[in-house]
């Protein structure tokens, strides 16, 4: 019987081709199959590099379906590359459903590590590195996005973004609303390939520049956000909790937080369950 075979998760480039790695390179043409997100992106990447190998699609739309056959072919003993068009796999990207497979069922996975986009935006920002929060691509829609922001504005980790090219001016828009005009903000286009480009400045100045500069919505981007200054979140918690001691005793549990959040403009998810803390015993 067969020695199990390997699952390699490896990095591919987000744009600039040197930036494969030697160990990359070499595990790509020495795999049996490689599992890629757009079997026609990996293709033609694989024939720039002179590499030829079979290929399978795992994608979103099909990944829990290929589990089954790629775990049959490991146990076989087969070598299996996993890419994504661009940067890491699972990163934004598919992949977790097959690695947790694959670990769940004993198989030797290997990270052949590399670009990653949220990485490389957060290396040139010039904000806060030692605590971070990937928050991948925000919602689409303009309602779930203000709701997902709302939830993050309090966050004082700096945070990552990745935004599709025709949502950049939405996005900014919201997270200026969200998160204030003057909050320190760097935004990345287009990393490492030809256009380049960086732009640094407050949410209110990036949203302008994104009204007025067609080139700032083409490619895709890397926002990178600063979270909210530690000093402030600890006052807002400290007002929150003076004035919900005030209003407990006098209104009805959720109109004080009602009042609350309109004073402050905390959100009503953080203020609520303090309420219900704070709150009075009711008499025997």
């Amino acid at each position: 019987m067969a020695a199990p075979g390997t699952l390699f998760v490896v990095a591919t480039p987000i744009g600039n081709r040197a930036d494969l790695t030697e160990r990359a390179r070499a595990q790509l043409a020495a795999v049996d199959l490689i599992a890629a997100e757009d079997t026609r992106h990996t293709g033609a990447f694989l024939a720039q590099l002179g590499i030829e190998r079979p290929l399978v699609s795992v994608h979103q739309h099909n990944e829990e379906g290929r589990i089954d056959e790629l775990l049959s072919r490991l146990r076989d003993g087969e070598q299996i590359a996993l890419v994504s068009d661009a940067g890491t796999p699972l990163v934004s990207d598919p992949g977790f459903r097959l690695v947790a497979a694959a670990a769940a069922a004993g198989m030797r996975i290997v990270p052949l590590p590399g670009a990653c986009a949220a990485i490389a935006a957060l290396s040139v920002a010039g904000l806060p590195t030692d605590r971070f929060v990937f928050e991948g691509f925000l919602p689409a829609r303009g309602a779930k996005r203000r709701e997902r922001l709302a939830a993050l504005a309090g966050e004082t980790r700096t945070l990552v973004f990745y935004e599709a090219p025709h949502r950049i001016g939405e996005a900014l828009e919201d997270l200026a609303e969200a998160f204030g005009e003057g909050r320190a903000a760097v935004l990345c286009r287009e990393l490492t390939k030809l256009h380049e480009s960086i732009y640094r400045g407050s949410l209110g100045e990036l949203r302008a520049q994104a009204a007025r500069d067609e080139q700032l919505a083409r490619g895709e981007s890397v926002l990178v956000v600063a979270g909210r200054p530690v000093q402030a979140a600890a006052g807002a918690a400290d007002e929150v909790e003076r004035l919900l001691r005030a209003l407990l005793p006098e209104l009805p549990l959720s109109r004080a937080v009602d009042v609350v959040v309109a004073l402050t403009g905390e959100r009503r998810n953080a203020v609520y369950p303090r309420a219900l803390a704070l709150k009075p015993a009711d008499p025997a």
